[in-house]
């Protein structure tokens, strides 16, 4: 199952290279990129940078702090978290290609020596216990049915009364959601908790909850933009169809009609350990 997950991620194989051409056709020397150059591609999620910011609010960083990105994807929430508390961030995620991806963007913009990323599985984590002042997963247990490893392990691995941040979708009242979507072709690797399942995941895994957003309409609206601007042919070259393929249009035009009748939700959580 891992290597599905992988492999959906993974339209393009050189993927920091076709980043870099895609920038380059947009007028951006790569020698001189900012974290801003990155964002139509390296917040892979619903609202992007915003919702970033509006997470990492909640967990209490400082120049200090450690903090796990769990399923860092191509790096934008780790060098966001890196850039804007001046804190050191450890990525770890499935895909390769992102791994090296991220390394590569993060080289370009300056930030190597406060984010490093490495392969591996969110539900076996290679660290040891009590080592994160803060952890953060953004737009990843939808691909992943061992929620309870993932949120267990998190839990092990941060410091006493250390903050851990979610922000992920979760199966909404208006059915079954609808196919293809950013973070699955077919059903066989989306696996979608409602509010209800985090509430006892995120309890049974030894958190406290402290707070709770729902940030669906915000995240409709979003996505709504975003399919007018393809409609109307205002695409920048770089966009996540550099690595999810020809079909991300119609995972667009999915997602849309997913949070207008409210099939997912797009909600946070920010808990203590």
């Amino acid at each position: 199952m891992t290597d599905k997950v992988a492999d959906h991620y993974s339209a393009t194989r050189n993927l920091s290279d076709a980043i870099a051409d895609k920038l380059r056709e947009s007028g951006k020397d790569i020698g001189a990129l900012t974290t801003a150059d990155l964002g139509a591609i390296d917040e892979f999620h619903v609202r992007g940078r915003r919702a970033t910011l509006e997470l990492a609010e909640g967990l209490n960083l400082t120049a200090g702090s450690h903090v796990l990105d769990l399923g860092s994807g191509l790096g934008g929430p780790a060098r966001t978290l890196a850039e804007t508390y001046g804190c050191h961030v450890t990525g770890i995620d499935l895909t390769p290609a992102f791994c090296e991806a991220a390394t590569a963007l993060s080289k370009w913009v300056g930030l190597s020596d406060r984010v490093e990323f490495q392969v591996g599985d969110a539900t076996q984590l290679p660290f040891e216990d009590g080592v994160f002042d803060a952890a953060m997963t953004i737009h990843v247990a939808m691909n992943i049915a061992a929620k309870d490893r993932m949120y267990a392990g998190a839990r092990r691995v941060l410091k006493p009364g250390g903050l851990f941040g979610i922000y992920d979708i979760l199966q909404g009242e208006g059915g079954e959601v609808l196919y293809p979507v950013p973070w699955a072709r077919d059903p066989s690797i989306s696996h979608l908790a409602t509010p209800d399942d985090m509430q006892a995941l995120l309890t049974g895994a030894g958190f406290k909850i402290l707070s709770v957003t729902d940030s669906t309409e915000e995240g409709q609206r979003w996505f709504e933009a975003m399919a007018e601007r393809m409609k109307q042919g205002g695409v920048p070259p770089l966009t996540f169809r550099t690595f999810l393929g020809d079909d991300f249009p119609a995972m667009t035009r999915n997602q849309v009609r997913n949070l207008q009748e409210r099939r997912i939700r797009t909600v946070s959580y920010i808990c203590a350990a």
